[in-house]
């Protein structure tokens, strides 16, 4: 009797579990250091909702797009994907993404310049979840050697290029490496001031652009920039950075952990200063992440409701505490005190520093139609100014002609 009672249980068990709404988010590269908050955040999103059994998916960065993609077009999307505000233009523009229906109450949640970004052709495409403007690590012992001092950091990007050359021709290291590989030259335009479209046509090709353009080739002519600054960017970067190679690492303040786990004399010898503003912009270009409700989920209601709940007050502030270093989109969780408290190693001294420039903070990824191809045809006529294949005037004009055919 024992037994039949005993199998009855199991079987309503089972066919309770197998009644539950099934459903999955995806996040980039999380694991395995936060899965005790992503394992958090699924046990209080399934006790909130019991009709519902939720499942984490950690996916590499490179293989998010494709990933999620081929889960659309199988219809078997997950029910929330974490991307980025370049991943939401690309994949609304193939129709990858549900529009979101938020209520005025929900909106205010958030900064409405967070908000913003993912709204894309008066489509709500995204909610904002963190972000982390940059910051400059710097090598205090490298400074040293290079007879730069190390409590005066540069403060503005010229002093920033003089740093770097001065530690290049007296350590025979690199100073840094510029963050303009793929399309961020657009993002460098921008700090500094200059308007990339003007009445829906682009305008980048001006003696200005031409000018800022050419000292980033003048640097990589004469070496004082990494020859794979093209291909390989913050990665080379951070790898340059961690071995003791490098004067200036840029980067978000969440990544000079990866430093600390690397070579804990480079951390030791790490300081952290502000991103030298460009004045004439005033601006720091801030990629921001978000969870989007992919095309084809079968409930689109209890999908919103789980990107709501990921990106909550609560639930972004709770995230923020356990990286240390990445900042949320809402207003109420921005205010907490977690977020001005110092140190005096270099990832509390990120995360203070960082904390003051977040007013300056705007993720300055442009829409415009047929990105994907535009963006290849700016990184082409980039990378060919660089290597000496253009004058940088020829490489601009070439963009603004072939982006104004298509506009």
């Amino acid at each position: 009797m024992k037994k039949v009672l005993l199998s009855a249980a199991l079987l309503a068990m089972s066919s309770a579990q197998a009644q539950k709404t099934q459903m999955e988010f995806w996040t980039i590269s999380l694991a395995p250091l936060f899965n005790d908050e992503m394992n958090r955040l699924v046990a209080q999103f399934e006790k909130e909702n019991p009709s519902v059994q939720l499942t984490w998916v950690d996916v590499p960065a490179a293989a998010i797009e494709q990933k999620l993609l081929a889960s659309v077009a199988a219809g078997r999307p997950p029910a929330a994907v974490n991307i980025n505000t370049e991943m939401a233009v690309k994949l609304s523009e193939q129709g990858a993404l549900e529009p979101l229906t938020l209520t005025d109450a929900q909106k205010k949640l958030y900064f409405p310049n967070t908000l913003g970004t993912f709204n894309i052709e008066n489509k709500q495409v995204g909610l904002p979840w963190y972000w982390s403007p940059r910051v400059v690590a710097y090598n205090t012992d490298i400074f040293r050697k290079a007879g730069l001092d190390p409590n005066n950091p540069p403060k503005t990007i010229q002093t920033m290029f003089a740093a770097a050359k001065q530690i290049k021709d007296k350590t025979g290291m690199y100073g840094f490496v510029p963050n303009i590989d793929g399309i961020k030259m657009l993002y460098v335009f921008q700090e500094a001031g200059l308007p990339i479209l003007k009445g829906g046509k682009a305008v980048f090709n001006s003696p200005e652009h031409v000018r800022l353009l050419q000292q980033y080739v003048d640097l990589y002519k004469n070496k004082y920039i990494p020859e794979d600054t093209m291909r390989r960017g913050f990665t080379a970067a951070t790898e340059l950075y961690s071995s003791g190679k490098l004067g200036m690492l840029i980067t978000g303040p969440q990544f000079i952990l990866r430093v600390q786990n690397d070579n804990k004399d480079v951390f030791a010898a790490t300081r952290v200063a502000p991103f030298p503003i460009n004045l004439a912009g005033n601006v720091i270009h801030t990629g921001l992440m978000g969870f989007s409700v992919p095309k084809g989920v079968k409930d689109k209601a209890m999908a919103q409701k789980l990107a709501l709940f990921l990106t909550n007050d609560v639930n972004q502030l709770a995230f923020s505490k356990v990286t240390k270093t990445t900042f949320p989109s809402t207003v109420k969780a921005s205010t907490d005190k977690f977020f001005k408290q110092g140190g005096s190693d270099a990832v509390s001294q990120g995360r203070l520093v960082a904390s003051t420039e977040l007013k300056k903070a705007k993720d300055l990824t442009l829409i415009y139609p047929d990105a994907s191809k535009l963006n290849k045809v700016f990184k082409d006529n980039i990378e060919a100014a660089m290597a000496g294949q253009k004058s940088a005037k020829a490489a601009l004009d070439d963009i603004v002609k072939a982006w104004n055919a298509s506009l």
